[in-house]
C-alpha cells in the first residue's frame, strides 16, 4: 500500500502529484500492460537483440 504523509496546510494537489509519482515507480500500470497478450520468449529474445545491436551502433557513432 502507499502511504503519503501530508502535513497541515499542505495543498492538495502537491499530495495528488506525490501519490501519482509514487504509483508510477511501482510499475503496476506497466505490468498490466504488459500481461494483456502474451508475447512468445523467442520474440522478447530477439527484441533484445535488436535493441542491443541497435545500442552498440549508437555508442559506435559516438566514437
Amino acid at each position: 500500500m502507499i502511504v503519503i504523509p501530508i502535513k497541515e496546510g499542505e495543498n492538495i494537489e502537491r499530495c495528488l502529484k506525490k501519490f501519482k509519482r509514487k504509483f508510477e515507480k511501482t510499475g503496476v500500470v506497466k505490468e498490466l500492460r504488459r500481461r494483456q497478450a502474451f508475447i512468445k520468449p523467442s520474440v522478447v529474445n530477439r527484441e533484445k537483440r535488436l535493441k542491443a545491436i541497435y545500442i552498440q551502433k549508437m555508442h559506435d557513432a559516438d566514437e
